[in-house]
């Protein structure tokens, strides 16, 4: 099994590449899709109110350890059972999960995807998308306005009081643990080709990647 982490600030293109190197993939080889988003731990202990404090920009937000032994279980070709999040109520839905399917491929993407050192040792390829903080920020007030019913207000402070301070002190800094950096996510079809090639050099057992 190949388990591929995709890295980088909010709205930088993740999930974009992630896709494109799926659909280059097709049908020949079959592909689990892990959203490190679906992994934020459950406070439904707390009310609406509470969660909506969390600094959910933090690595310690999210439940690695549970994705880590779910990523255990596609290694031993087991199904995992993934939670799914919703983001307009800060929790986990109770009554829905989402099916991970043993696969050839992995490709896990999220913030802090290179954050975490337990996490990192899972991947065989690790991949930094790295876009201008303009890009970025102007992508995550569309989605969090359009997706997830934010005001631009909300947006704002989320911004300034973790979003940014997080970014420079943990995702910014994990760029350094990635064997590929990809500038500009899903606008750079050389980066993205290029992890599609390295993804079936490393499945056909050729880890030689200065021969591509």
């Amino acid at each position: 099994m190949l388990i591929i982490g995709i890295a980088g600030g909010t709205g930088s293109g993740k999930t974009t590449v992630a896709r494109s190197v799926i659909e280059r993939m097709g049908t020949r080889k079959a592909v689990t899709f892990i959203s490190q988003d679906n992994y934020y731990k459950d406070h439904t202990h707390l009310n609406l109110e509470e969660r909506a404090l969390i600094n959910y920009d933090h690595p310690f937000a999210f439940d690695n350890e549970l994705m880590i032994q779910h990523l255990g279980e596609l290694k031993e070709g087991k199904t995992a059972h993934a939670p799914v999040y919703d983001f307009t109520t800060h929790a986990r839905f109770t009554d829905k999960t989402l099916e991970l399917q043993p696969n050839n491929i992995v490709i896990i993407e999220g913030l802090h995807v290179l954050s975490d050192e337990k996490l990192r040792e899972q991947l065989d390829i690790k991949v930094f998308v790295d876009t201008d903080p303009d890009v970025r920020i102007l992508r995550r007030v569309l989605r969090d306005i359009e997706e997830r019913g934010r005001s631009i207000q909300s947006i704002h402070q989320q911004y300034m009081t973790t979003v940014k301070p997080m970014h420079e002190a943990f995702i910014e800094p994990s760029k350094k643990y990635a064997d590929l950096i990809i500038p500009e996510g899903g606008h750079n079809e050389v980066g993205i080709q290029l992890l599609s090639i390295l993804t079936e050099k490393y499945l056909n057992g050729d880890r030689k990647w200065g021969t591509l």
